[in-house]
């Protein structure tokens, strides 16, 4: 049996839909409240997605509970059966910023309190003794239902706004939603991935010109971009999200099971597309 934590979320319901499709028999965990665990078998894998990804307004105790704590409880249990753990976790426990590809062995050097719980989690989990356990770390994950700054940067494009982004050089990897859930199921079905930890993305970095240019495309919409100093952009809030590079190296899950995004960034924005136009 394959059970899956957050299995309502982003992630979880594209998890669940692609196995649906597959036949492949799955269970919803219920980590709320007093919910108990089930009794996993040695067979049996878990998917553990739940997590609180938008740390604003949320206290600090609440974010390790449900992010550190809880994971820690499910990685208990599944060990205590001699299942595995799938584990999502993000790039951003190695920071805000590459200047080179990261990769599985960069220094670890969270930055928001949301990367710093997700670090203290995979702390936490390589500490349970006889955990089978896979970390796949994704950079920001888009696709239909996608939320918060990648939807707004939508929403700018399709009102077709002047944005002072022409002049950024900078280098960001994406995953798509459908890409992050191939790399999901590829690593449940291998057992080579146990022990490992994989960074995944769509492929090659884009710059955040060239990324609106795509989306705008995908919307049927000019990108109406013009060119702003750097150093001003970045006295804005979050501004940095959209000048500086983040970038990985994904070649450990392409080299160990061969993996391949099965759909590339044109077709993966305009099924985003036709999402956001059928919302």
């Amino acid at each position: 049996m394959i059970y899956i934590s957050g299995a309502s979320g982003f992630v979880g319901k594209a998890l669940r839909a692609a196995l649906s499709g597959a036949r492949r028999p799955y269970a919803a965990l219920d980590l709320r409240g007093a919910a108990k665990l089930p009794r996993f078998q040695a067979e049996d894998t878990v998917v553990h997605l739940a997590a609180i990804a938008h740390a604003h307004g949320v206290s600090r105790a609440e974010l390790r509970a449900v992010n550190v704590e809880l994971a820690a409880s499910v990685a208990e249990a599944a060990a205590a059966a001699g299942a595995r753990l799938l584990f999502l976790s993000s790039v951003k426990v190695h920071g805000e910023e590459s200047l080179a590809p990261f990769r599985e062995s960069s220094p670890i050097a969270p930055g928001d309190r949301y990367a710093q719980s997700k670090a203290l989690a995979e702390e936490a989990l390589a500490k349970v003794a006889g955990l089978r356990l896979t970390t796949l770390r994704p950079p920001l994950v888009y696709g239909p239902g996608v939320r918060a700054n990648f939807l707004a940067l939508m929403n700018a494009l399709d009102r077709r706004l002047p944005l002072p982004l022409a002049a950024i050089a900078n280098r960001r990897s994406l995953v798509y939603l459908g890409n992050l859930v191939d790399a999901i199921v590829a690593c449940m079905q291998s057992e080579r991935t146990v022990g490992r930890c994989y960074l995944v993305a769509d492929g090659d970095a884009l710059s955040t010109p060239e990324l609106c240019r795509r989306i705008a495309a995908a919307l049927e919409r000019p990108a109406r971009l013009f060119p702003a100093p750097r150093a001003l952009l970045e006295l804005l809030p979050g501004a940095k999200r959209l000048t500086r590079s983040l970038e990985v190296d994904d070649a450990a899950l392409r080299g160990d099971l061969g993996w391949r995004a099965p759909f590339d960034v044109g077709a993966a924005l305009r099924v985003t597309a036709a999402w956001y136009r059928a919302r």
